[in-house]
């Protein structure tokens, strides 16, 4: 299967990794700038589960506050 990494919003990508550096931190995992491929699987769903985490509470607010 082909892997897509592509960001789809170019100009997002700093703010992208420095989310996904506070949802590492949140978790307990350390990332590296760069390449991070020596981490689990575990460490690896941790971190995209508490992104997901954030976006679906960010736009549960979104909603409330409208």
């Amino acid at each position: 299967m082909a892997r897509n990494n592509k960001t789809l919003v170019p100009e997002a990508k700093a703010a992208l990794d420095q989310f996904k550096m506070e949802a590492a931190s949140e978790v307990g995992v350390t990332l590296n700038q760069g390449y991070n491929g020596d981490l689990t699987s575990k460490q690896a769903g941790s971190i995209g589960g508490q992104m997901v985490k954030k976006m679906v509470e960010k736009y549960e607010n979104d909603i409330k506050n409208k």
